[in-house]
């Protein structure tokens, strides 16, 4: 059964773990998420946890710095430069950038690329704008999406929160010609720390997370698994396709 959710409203690459993301019209949905979404991150030196990935939970500021600059030379869009919170223009690959992150954690840090990301759960996450819109009158402020860090934002025609739950063990389908890019949805977004920050000063409010707790067991959004691969527009249809067997 196939059940049209919506359109999608904006869709986000995020090239280094924990930066700011880069809004984009359309990115080809890759087996391994979209084109250039989290290839690079900052490596934490000396962390044998088995996740030594540096991101803004630890150095809220990371989200301050906007990745920049276009290399094609690897077949993705990858960003060549960072702008920092200061303003300046820093290669991304560059010493002054490493030392800049290392100071801000207070110890060594490198930056890895890994050719199939670097994600925390799955390659693909989405959510709704009526997800964000439900928990922004709860807490009673009109949240930036960009708290949410998902890779696709969709608008759909149901205005209820949380409707993504429901989408789960489903397929959603984009576009409208064949071959249609789909992913497949295998969990509910399990949130942290990151929605408490302001994507624009790095401030937190504890207030965001407290409430998508007592809302919705701490979940918001859903993750996925890509099933067919194929290149994603902003305002393009998006259908639920759901398991006869259901």
């Amino acid at each position: 059964m196939m059940n049209e959710l919506g359109h999608v409203c904006e869709l986000v690459r995020y090239p280094v773990k924990s930066l700011a993301g880069a809004l984009t019209e359309s990115a080809f949905l890759g087996w391994h998420g979209l084109d250039g979404d989290r290839r690079f991150a900052f490596r934490r030196l000396g962390d044998d946890s088995g996740f030594p990935w540096l991101s803004a939970s630890r150095v809220a500021e990371l989200l301050l710095y906007h990745p920049f600059g276009l290399d094609l030379s690897t077949g993705e869009p990858l960003p060549t430069h960072v702008r920092t919170p200061a303003g300046t223009h820093v290669e991304l690959r560059s010493e002054e950038l490493q030392s800049e992150i290392a100071e801000r954690l207070g110890s060594s840090v490198e930056l890895m690329k890994l050719k199939h990301g670097i994600f925390d759960d799955a390659a693909v996450s989405v959510i709704s704008l009526a997800t964000i819109a439900g928990i922004s009158r709860e807490v009673g402020m009109d949240l930036d999406r960009r708290r949410f860090r998902a890779n696709i934002v969709l608008e759909t025609h149901n205005r209820e929160p949380f409707l993504e739950d429901g989408w789960i063990g489903g397929t959603l389908v984009f576009g409208d010609t064949e071959p249609r890019p789909a992913v497949r949805v295998t969990a509910r977004d399990v949130r942290c720390m990151m929605i408490n920050l302001d994507p624009d000063t790095g401030a937190k409010d504890t207030r965001v997370m407290k409430t998508v707790v007592g809302l919705n067991q701490n979940n918001a959004g859903v993750y996925g698994t890509v099933v067919q691969t194929g290149t994603i527009r902003v305002g393009q249809p998006v259908s639920l396709v759901l398991d006869a067997r259901r």
